[in-house]
């Protein structure tokens, strides 16, 4: 099912039913619970043309390096196979994506694409809408709600966001329907050879200074861990993903952002596999509510990639306070380092390094951190954000805006002042101890 909230027009008209329709792959770049995909194969089908896909690959990504090409190249390996078992072949161009796709829509009598939420997305298919001669439509599919369904400004938190999204939740969380019938192009120019990733990512010539992480992307691993996930960790997450030293959390976060994974295909899983209970429930909070606030918080604010989109009030007092002496001032190049004094921050800043990823119990404690330990609060943000994008398989995403944005007061509330934080929360190390075993994560990762 492909509710009515989910498609937008953006250049309006009717397909001549002459040539074929295309679907330009950008965000959701899986086969499985793609809205856009059934909803180009159901219009393919209506029009008794044939269907073909392509794919805009730019190697000049902003802060995209070689680990983030070969999860994202792992991703379209298995969705050209994906969709060849369909019969619809897949192009992946390599250039900047309106370009790509422009070239490939010759002959096209409709374009069907997916939805982003992020700035250089929305300006790829604003400048296709203003230069393709056909209709184009764009279909939501990387939330589990359409983002402007439950909003239309940007929410002050999750208690704000929470109980829109609850009011029309259970009519979107349906699986898509899939209708097989839908005819190939049967002269497609496949474009990159995507078949050996790290031989493609090496040839791109893309950024090498961060390799590959331990984690291989794509559609059919994105669906093993969500397995073993549900079948295994799920009724203990509540209280297994506060602790770095057990395979307790998810890891589903990389998938999701490159589209690997739908968060629809994640909750109706977990949903089937679980009789409730806490672990469901945080679950379900993180991946559709927290997940979909930080869409919320990209969507509405032009600056969420910048200090100046954080809340007034948390820029004012951390500003109020960047006199205040700092305990210990470390240059950017000492923290990507990891050349602090604080075991605990080495650990979790080296877990990233090594593997694209960092325990959520300790993501937030290593944000706080660089904020104590930066000449200003503007440098600390940026610096954070810098690490994050650099190392982070899921960098460069909403929830990582969100996530960086919520060290500095975003989506959260005033506390007690104190030195060099103002209002903002402040994260001691003593905190950790208290959870779990730190000395314990300091040893596996230093």
């Amino acid at each position: 099912m492909i509710q009515a909230e989910r498609v937008q027009v953006l250049r309006p008209g009717e397909p001549s039913g002459k040539g074929f329709v295309l679907l330009w792959v950008q965000s959701s770049v899986r086969t499985r619970d793609n809205h856009a995909l059934e909803y180009a194969a159901g219009e393919a089908r209506r029009l008794g043309v044939p269907l073909a896909a392509v794919f805009g690959l730019n190697p000049d990504y902003p802060e995209a390096n070689a680990r983030h090409f070969q999860y994202l190249l792992e991703g379209l390996r298995d969705l050209r196979a994906g969709l060849a078992r369909r019969g619809v072949p897949l192009r992946v161009g390599v250039g900047h994506p309106p370009d790509v796709v422009l070239d490939a829509a010759r002959g096209a009598c409709l374009v069907v694409t997916d939805r982003g939420y992020l700035r250089p997305g929305r300006q790829w298919r604003e400048a296709l809408a203003g230069r393709l001669e056909v209709p184009f439509v764009q279909v939501e599919s990387d939330a589990v709600v359409p983002i402007r369904t439950v909003s239309d400004k940007q929410e002050v938190g999750a208690r704000t966001l929470r109980p829109r999204l609850h009011r029309v939740l259970e009519r979107f969380l349906v699986p898509v329907d899939v209708e097989e019938g839908a005819q190939g192009h049967p002269d497609w120019d496949p474009g990159l050879d995507v078949s050996d990733p790290a031989l493609t990512v090496r040839a791109l010539g893309v950024d090498n200074s961060v390799p590959p992480g331990e984690e291989e992307g794509g559609e059919a691993r994105a669906l093993a861990r969500l397995d073993h996930f549900v079948t295994r960790l799920l009724p203990r997450y509540d209280s297994g993903r506060r602790d770095p030293n057990v395979d307790g959390g998810s890891r589903l976060s990389a998938y999701l952002h490159y589209g690997h994974l739908s968060p629809l295909t994640a909750a109706l899983a977990a949903r089937e596999h679980s009789d409730g209970g806490p672990g469901l429930d945080t679950f379900l909070e993180e991946m559709i509510v927290r997940r979909e606030l930080s869409f919320n918080y990209c969507e509405f604010n032009p600056a969420y990639d910048r200090y100046e989109g954080l809340p007034a009030w948390a820029r004012k007092t951390l500003e109020e306070r960047a006199g205040d002496p700092r305990p210990h001032l470390y240059t950017r190049e000492e923290l990507d380092a990891a050349q602090t004094h604080d075991r605990y921050w080495n650990a979790a800043h080296t877990e990233m390094v090594r593997t694209g990823r960092m325990h959520n119990a300790m993501r937030m404690y290593w944000g706080k951190k660089i904020l104590e330990w930066g000449p200003s609060p503007q440098e600390a943000y940026d610096t954070t954000l810098w690490l994050n994008n650099r190392y982070q398989l899921d960098g460069r995403d909403a929830n990582s805006y969100a996530s960086v944005g919520w060290v500095f007061g975003l989506h959260d509330r005033p506390w007690a002042p104190r030195p060099i934080f103002g209002n903002v929360r402040y994260l001691a190390a003593s905190g950790l101890s208290r959870k779990f075993d730190a000395d314990a994560y300091a040893r596996r990762w230093t």
